[in-house]
């Protein structure tokens, strides 16, 4: 007999993981179009994996006397190892989802034109909208649980190990050491005008990655199952006392707990179908210690 609950959990799922794959896909799409028209033109360099295939594919053109563009093939080779580190230490899934980002930046930074002569004449304007442009590609793939490869892959896996880490702050670290080279190689103003689009994009990304921002919330409730549902469905943990309502001194259940700023809207939507007269505080901005559990994955 067809159980009807099985079905419809089995429909969200697919549902869930089409819109993963869309997001994925678009975010990928973002990245390499605003890396493509706003950085490229400039000669400036990307930071992170494909950074490093810049500087590996302009080398090899330099010692073989010919112009060379295999900077999405090699930063495919520079991500396969990072792949078996993220198959090996993450999910199966993360590595599918990492997968597909991998190869639609790669075809679509091989198809995608870029201008002979750079969109905007100002530098520094190109630097800001290119970043922001590839920082929210980044940052919509990451929303998925997904990566965008390169460094992305060792920023999820410190972030999720260390709370003190982030996947922008890992991705600035890398940066540092490898525009160190760019300025050694080529000219500082080069070197500085790609820290400036990278720090940018990573700036977009950690705003975008809500898994990767903590939240605490306040919950005043006369439904008792609120905080049930809150350690039951989310998993996480919660302090409560008995309070009074100040004008009616009505008992009122007051919940604390804290989560990620990805789970807000779910755990908002869930308390108000419980309990349509809850008053919700939520707070932003928290450095947290302990226990606390960030699911970036």
């Amino acid at each position: 007999m067809i159980n009807n609950g099985n079905i419809g959990d089995c429909m969200n799922k697919i549902n869930e993981d089409l819109k993963s794959v869309l997001m994925i896909i678009a975010g990928s799409t973002i990245f390499a179009i605003s890396f493509n028209k706003f950085i490229i033109p400039l000669n400036l360099f990307s930071g992170g994996g494909l950074g490093l295939a810049q500087l590996i594919n302009n080398a090899l053109g330099y010692y073989l006397k010919t112009e060379l563009a295999m900077s999405g093939i090699i930063n495919l080779l520079i991500n396969i190892p990072l792949f078996i580190i993220a198959y090996k230490l993450l999910s199966k899934r993360f590595c599918f989802t990492t997968l597909l980002s991998i190869l639609t930046q790669s075809i679509v930074l091989s198809l995608v034109s870029i201008p002979k002569v750079p969109i905007m004449d100002d530098i520094l304007a190109s630097c800001v909208i290119g970043g922001i442009g590839c920082g929210v590609g980044v940052g919509i793939v990451l929303l998925t649980r997904a990566s965008s490869g390169g460094v992305d892959i060792i920023g999820m896996y410190l972030s999720k190990k260390f709370k003190s880490m982030s996947v922008g702050k890992v991705t600035n670290i890398f940066n540092i050491i490898l525009f160190s080279v760019c300025a050694y190689f080529y000219d500082l103003p080069t070197a500085i005008y790609s820290i400036i689009f990278c720090c940018v994009m990573s700036f977009v990304v950690d705003k975008i990655h809500l898994q990767n921002i903590e939240v605490s919330l306040m919950i005043f409730t006369k439904n008792k199952q609120v905080k049930k549902m809150i350690m039951k469905d989310f998993i996480r943990g919660i302090t409560y006392w008995n309070g009074l309502g100040g004008y009616t001194d009505s008992e009122t259940d007051v919940l604390v707990t804290v989560v990620s700023k990805y789970e807000i809207l779910a755990i908002k939507r869930n308390i108000i179908e419980m309990d349509k007269d809850a008053f919700i505080i939520i707070n932003e901005n928290l450095k947290v210690a302990g226990s606390f559990e960030k699911r970036i994955l």
